[in-house]
């Protein structure tokens, strides 16, 4: 027996649900779980979104179905209901290539959730534009690559290519910046839409710039907290994934503050890790629609 996963998405109308139901009864699937959603917030265009986790189970004495006759079996299927969609073996699991600079709780975080199995994730590398995260991986037992990349264009598009690269090499599902403090570009956005995930201090746009903590605290912020996005070309400004907050007050330094902005930025990525990883989440345009 294997699991899969089935996520989809198309315009509303009568007999998805039936219709995807049915197909799987007759693979031979069980249901082990099924959530769905209709977003009708715009007028004549509402969308339908449904992700179903199933187990195969032999039939009449014959071997259950496998992952190529469930996918080839369930494209005409899609076709009839102009779906986006993917099926996912849950047995295998996604390929992780963490990109860091200097600050490294959100690194330490993932690699020790990875470690617990409580993020069932492979990280066979970690790229880095500073060496300072090195022994950190290293103590993990994950490869670090070291890729430098300064403002000048020359050097952006090496480094950005070789991050393609790795991504093509090792068989990269989707990339996580865990603190990685450079702007990528708008052609490697596009190369790796919706494959990428950032984690950003949710003072923006209220305190863009250096020193956010600070500004913060100038303004007596009584909230802060953490947003885990999708990359866009728009600058901290992609499908939200996550957000974590935590309440402070005015006894809060700027370390006081910083330290728990640390924190709200290991949960909410960890969980849009595992989210993304676990084939929950699904693009919206500029939102995103998530089944826990």
């Amino acid at each position: 027996m294997a699991e899969l996963v089935l996520t989809l998405s198309c315009p509303d109308r009568v007999g998805i649900v039936h219709a995807v139901a049915a197909y799987l009864h007759e693979a031979g699937c069980n249901v082990l779980d099924s959530q769905q959603f209709a977003d009708r917030t715009v007028a004549g265009s509402s969308r339908f979104f449904m992700r179903v986790h199933v187990e195969t189970l032999p039939a009449g004495g014959s071997d259950p179905a496998s992952y190529d006759d469930l996918y080839s079996g369930f494209t005409p299927v899609a076709a009839e209901f102009a779906m986006d969609w993917e099926l996912h073996d849950v047995a295998v699991r996604p390929r992780v290539l963490i990109m860091v600079s200097k600050a490294g709780h959100c690194l330490n975080d993932l690699l020790y959730r990875r470690a617990a199995e409580s993020l069932r994730i492979d990280i066979p590398l970690v790229v880095g534009n500073h060496r300072d995260l090195e022994p950190l991986a290293t103590a993990h037992g994950v490869a670090f690559e070291h890729v430098p990349v300064d403002s000048e264009p020359l050097s952006v598009q090496r480094a950005e290519g070789r991050v393609l690269d790795l991504v093509s090499e090792l068989s990269i599902d989707f990339v996580v910046l865990a603190r990685y403090m450079r702007i990528l570009s708008p052609d490697l956005c596009a190369k790796l839409a919706g494959r990428i995930i950032n984690i950003h201090h949710s003072f923006l746009p209220s305190f863009k710039g250096a020193r956010p903590y600070q500004q913060a605290h100038a303004h007596g912020v009584k909230l802060i907290g953490a947003t885990a996005h999708y990359v866009t070309a728009d600058l901290d400004e992609g499908p939200i994934i996550e957000q974590e907050v935590a309440r402070v007050d005015h006894t809060s330094s700027p370390e006081d503050l910083a330290a728990i902005g640390r924190d709200a930025e290991r949960v909410a990525l960890a969980r849009a890790v595992r989210w993304h990883a676990e084939h929950r989440v699904l693009l919206h345009g500029r939102r995103t629609v998530i089944f826990k």
